[in-house]
């Protein structure tokens, strides 16, 4: 499966698979069965964060994966995020020296000598912004990794980068669905030679964030409206997530799907024996809401 997936260019000459898998909200009791099943489903990108706190399992799941799949760290994509800080939670923003001392102690956790994509995972960082970006390029000149970029962050934030006469990132990673589709900073990021990464790909869905004790963020609207992709789906037979990270990646945008299910883990990497007709995708891209519930980075001085 993996041979036959289609992969993104990024900045760097580097390529991300279209399709990773997500880690957040993985506790650290599954994080290490569920990673190393998705890398022998056929996964070939593992998405994590220091934030969410389960790195060393992710890790130790990344090992038994490629032991089991029999290959090599090559053969795996890995993205990691720098926790920025944030004033307002009383955590103050990183300095470069802070930085670059997380990121070593990510790949620490991780049981890596790099990552392929390091990325700030938040705009949080105020006025050390710049220098917490600074930091990363210095990461990527020292090899610990291949690619830098950011999450969360809007045009405001990216200008802010550019001029400074900075390089610009590698990828940002942010919410994108039918839902929420941000034309205008998408469009920017095609300008600046930014790729974007989606998350959260399945809120439309009806089941998005259901759990006890994990909040959706979805208005009465949304959650009245959870079937409306029922019938497209129906179309090509496939699920709904199916529909919903096709419509990701036919857009240029990787995917970051997550599920403890093998049936829907299966199923999630299996975005490649159908296309969404022309019609279809028409009338999906009038379904934009706005801005998502998983994030608001609105304000630039956050």
């Amino acid at each position: 499966m993996s041979a036959t997936q289609p992969t993104f260019a990024l900045n760097s000459n580097a390529a991300i698979p279209a399709v990773g898998f997500g880690t957040y909200l993985i506790s650290n009791e599954d994080a290490e069965t569920a990673v190393s099943s998705a890398i022998e489903a056929g996964y070939r990108h593992i998405d994590t964060a220091s934030g969410y706190q389960n790195e060393v399992t992710v890790g130790a799941g990344i090992k038994k994966g490629l032991k089991g799949a029999g290959m090599g760290r090559k053969d795996l994509f890995v993205t990691a995020k720098l926790w920025p800080g944030n004033p307002a939670w009383g955590d103050a923003p990183k300095t470069s020296a802070q930085t670059i001392a997380e990121c070593d102690a990510s790949l620490d956790r991780l049981g890596l000598d790099y990552v392929d994509l390091y990325l700030i995972h938040a705009p949080y960082g105020g006025d050390m912004r710049l220098e917490q970006w600074r930091a990363l390029l210095e990461i990527q000149k020292s090899g610990k990794a291949r690619s830098v970029g950011v999450s969360n962050f809007n045009q405001q934030h990216l200008d802010e980068i550019k001029a400074a006469g900075l390089p610009m990132p590698d990828a940002n990673q942010i919410e994108l669905h039918p839902w929420s589709q941000k034309p205008e900073l998408v469009a920017y990021m095609a300008e600046n030679g930014i790729a974007p990464i989606a998350y959260s790909s399945l809120v439309p869905l009806s089941t998005w964030r259901t759990e006890e004790g994990q909040d959706s963020a979805k208005t009465e609207d949304m959650i009245a409206n959870g079937d409306a992709f029922k019938g497209m789906a129906a179309k090509y037979n496939v699920s709904e997530a199916q529909l919903l990270l096709r419509w990701g990646v036919q857009s240029g945008y990787a995917v970051l799907p997550k599920s403890l299910n093998p049936n829907r883990m299966q199923q999630n990497i299996d975005l490649f024996s159908f296309d969404i007709d022309d019609a279809d995708m028409a009338q999906m891209a009038t379904m934009d809401r706005g801005d998502g519930v998983a994030w608001a980075s609105g304000d630039p001085s956050k």
